[in-house]
């Protein structure tokens, strides 16, 4: 394992790291604030690519146990929700309460904040662990606003599930298609998960706007 790997770089730590590195950043994404810089849908991928029988060859020999990537992933993902959860339910909004940064600031407490609220404990869960930045903090903001730990261990538990599993997969099939660099395919491919995941929230404020629109 290389220590001096670049944690905010997916194919770095990938390489450099191994599992346990892409385990760690997976849980540390998911569960402490300082995962808001690092990579997520990328990581996962660029995994998912790594664990696949010739997908390693673009990769500069890296290579993963597909195993137990696909088995770890999700419980890292869990184990570091569960924590954001907890963590916010310690320490509360005070937690929220500090200056902007240059990955931290309030405008992205407050969207989260509503997509929380607005669709729900379920779908917000689920659909939150494909959106940068709301996957980190919609677990401590659970916490914050008294969620019960049951109803958000299920539902993270079913978005651990569905994000990893998916992703990795993608990752997993395509990299034994894939010619040349890895790079030129991450970002389209990351752009479409991404795409897919909001289009539910795209139906709801298009909804909402028409219903206003007609109510006025």
């Amino acid at each position: 394992m290389n220590l001096a790997a670049n944690l905010f770089d997916a194919h770095s730590i990938v390489g450099d790291l191994g599992l346990l590195g892409i385990l760690a950043i997976i849980f540390a994404e998911t569960g402490l604030l300082v995962g808001l810089a690092f990579p997520g849908d990328s990581l996962l991928f660029i995994a998912g690519v790594a664990a696949s029988g010739s997908g390693a060859a673009i990769l500069g020999g890296a290579s993963l146990d597909p195993l137990a990537l696909f088995i770890g992933a999700p419980i890292a993902a869990i184990v570091g929700s569960q924590a954001g959860y907890l963590f916010g339910a310690r320490f509360g909004r005070k937690l929220f309460n500090r200056p902007d940064g240059r990955f931290f600031n309030q405008s992205r407490v407050v969207a989260t904040e509503k997509w929380l609220t607005k669709y729900g404990t379920g779908r917000a869960l689920v659909l939150a662990r494909f959106i940068p930045f709301v996957r980190t903090l919609i677990n401590p903001l659970a916490g914050i606003i008294g969620i019960p730990m049951k109803k958000f261990f299920f539902w993270n538990v079913l978005g651990a599930l569905i994000w990893t599993q998916l992703i990795i997969g993608l990752g997993f099939i395509l990299g034994e298609k894939l010619e040349g660099s890895v790079d030129k395919y991450l970002l389209p491919v990351v752009a479409v998960i991404i795409l897919v995941s909001v289009i539910p929230v795209a139906v709801e404020f298009f909804r909402e706007w028409h219903t206003r629109r007609h109510h006025s």
